[in-house]
């Protein structure tokens, strides 16, 4: 018998503005994904996808519908729940990399777990762990401004990873990086979720990255248009 999933759209609908002005940037879409899946969300621009990824994350909540998270309805939160869940059981990896250019790498990594009291012990070792599963156990002292954008993109990676999340949102993880670098940052998410079993939902608009998911689901107009998995042998 399976478990619940780990994320569930029931309806989901987001409505901007009202009357004649209003703008439905998703149409009640129902898709569930379930624990260990690596999932891209594509969709041109205007698509939805954003608004998704945006209600997924608990950064904004449905104007209809319910949006479920290991069998909780964000929904129901308060925005200081909402805050506490994000904490707690989700890691983000942005295009831009949003690290501190001054800091190093295992401050970087260190910053949320300060957030949550950790003490400085345990922090140390959580982040020798995912900076170790990104392959930069070496540059560990090195501020971001001195590494390449493909190291900043891991060093990234590492700190979304450090907090042992449910689920890793990556929103254009490899649009600010060549195709070299970028196919590196995409080998590595595929690793993770394979060897880690890591849940990964990924927003891209390029084909070629969204073929190292497994699933893929594609918005148009705020519906979702397909949503196709690939058989492996």
């Amino acid at each position: 018998m399976s478990s619940a999933p780990l994320i569930r759209f029931d309806a989901v609908a987001k409505i901007y503005g009202t009357g004649e002005a209003a703008v439905v940037a998703l149409d009640h879409v129902d898709f569930d994904v379930d624990a260990g899946e690596f999932v891209a969300v594509m969709g041109p621009s205007g698509s939805g996808k954003s608004t998704a990824m945006n209600i997924l994350g608990c950064l904004d909540t449905p104007s209809e519908g319910h949006y479920y998270f290991d069998g909780i309805d964000v929904a129901a939160l308060t925005r200081d729940q909402r805050a506490l869940l994000r904490r707690n059981f989700i890691g983000f990896v942005f295009q831009g990399f949003n690290l501190l250019k001054r800091t190093t790498a295992q401050e970087n990594l260190e910053l949320p777990l300060i957030y949550r009291g950790m003490p400085r012990a345990e922090r140390r070792v959580l982040v020798e762990r995912a900076l170790a599963l990104v392959g930069l156990s070496d540059r560990a002292n090195h501020t971001a401004s001195e590494l390449s954008g493909g190291q900043q993109q891991r060093v990234a990676i590492a700190r979304a990873l450090v907090t042992a999340p449910k689920v890793i949102f990556a929103d254009e993880p490899t649009g600010n990086l060549d195709t070299a670098r970028g196919e590196e940052i995409m080998r590595l998410l595929t690793r993770l979720n394979l060897e880690q079993g890591i849940t990964i939902v990924l927003v891209t608009h390029e084909e070629d990255v969204a073929t190292y998911a497994r699933r893929r689901i594609r918005f148009v107009d705020g519906r979702i248009e397909s949503d196709t998995v690939t058989v492996t042998a």
